[in-house]
């Protein structure tokens, strides 16, 4: 069982990196920090309609599988199945 876990711990951290990245490729909606570090400037050279549909899907089904993991070790942690 400590090698499952040890596995789960590390897929945790690469998706945890991973769902990062994929937070920061998001454009900015306006008004908020993109704005302030020129985010505002490149409004118009945004990615496509398809590129952030797929973009958003990829950041939810990534933090759906981080928040699955991260439970999954919580509850493995508390009935000390490790």
């Amino acid at each position: 069982m400590a090698i499952v876990k040890l596995v789960l711990e590390i897929i945790l951290v690469v998706f945890s990196v991973l769902l990062t990245l994929l937070i920061l490729m998001h454009k900015g909606k306006g008004g908020g920090l993109s704005d302030m570090f020129g985010g505002g400037l490149t409004q118009n050279a945004g990615t496509s309609g398809v590129a952030e549909k797929n973009l958003n899907r990829w950041t939810v089904i990534i933090a759906l599988l981080w928040v699955a993991i991260a439970i999954a070790l919580g509850l493995m942690s508390k009935f000390n199945l490790v």
